[in-house]
């Protein structure tokens, strides 16, 4: 890993040297685990989130209202070799409500670097980094290019696993206005094909100053995967623990190879 570690820091300089963000809904409601697809295979995942109670007004003039609304994206994924995963979001879509009426509309694309220790699944420890870059549409994030490095650390206890994704969010404007909103992840294998699951979303807002407590955004969700010969589950319900986010929310993720 040592040679893909060097490639990255060119990368790295990118993101944070001539890199606020505005909190705004999400695509992806997920905590990376360093999984990579094999090298030569394609995979799709198809990401659905949906805020049955959420807040009621929009994070910026513009946006949709996150309550009530869908969002979603299909996820689709490249190995090119044992340690780096190529990914492309697109279409990233919005059902809900903006400027007072219904609407449907496409929020943008990413493209996404994924770069990880060999066969993590098999590790005790397992690490890796991944970096998305994005074209947004303006009722999506005020900020038309942004980005997210996003560290991945983690544990295989079995059967308890415990994996930390420390992520900052990126609009190109300084160092000190990274965004940190981290996600973290505690699983326990029931069998080969069933996984519970707890996972926390936290968004603290701009590393120069994090916003008080009760802007700040946490939700807890209870989540369940499972395997099947022909796609890969994740489901959970979230629950928003302080007045700045959403009540509750819904995921579902569904993976597959397509070679």
């Amino acid at each position: 890993m040592r040679a893909p570690l060097i490639l990255l820091a060119p990368l790295v300089l990118v993101l944070v040297a001539v890199p606020h963000m505005v909190s705004a809904q999400t695509d992806e409601i997920q905590v990376y685990d360093g999984g990579l697809a094999a090298r030569g295979k394609f995979n799709l995942t198809l990401h659905t989130n949906f805020t049955p109670k959420g807040l009621t007004t929009p994070a910026f003039a513009g946006a949709f209202v996150p309550n009530k609304s869908l969002n979603g994206v299909p996820e689709w994924a490249y190995g090119v070799t044992a340690w780096f995963e190529a990914g492309l979001y697109l279409p990233l879509y919005s059902i809900g409500t903006r400027d007072a009426h219904r609407d449907a509309m496409v929020d943008g694309v990413k493209l996404r670097l994924l770069f990880a220790v060999p066969r993590a699944d098999d590790r005790t420890f397992f690490y890796g980094v991944n970096f998305e870059f994005s074209y947004n549409a303006r009722h999506w994030d005020p900020t038309r290019f942004t980005s997210e490095i996003r560290p991945i650390i983690g544990w295989h206890l079995s059967p308890i696993d415990i994996i930390v994704n420390p992520i900052f969010d990126a609009s190109y404007d300084g160092l000190k206005n990274l965004d940190f909103a981290p996600a973290t992840r505690v699983g326990c294998d029931l069998s080969d094909t069933w996984v519970l699951a707890v996972e926390e979303y936290d968004h603290f807002g701009p590393l120069h100053q994090f916003y008080a407590g009760n802007q700040q955004a946490h939700q807890l969700y209870g989540v369940v995967d499972h395997t099947t010969k022909g796609v890969d589950i994740e489901a959970g319900i979230g629950f928003g623990l302080t007045s700045a986010s959403d009540r509750i929310t819904l995921k579902l993720i569904l993976s597959r190879d397509l070679n």
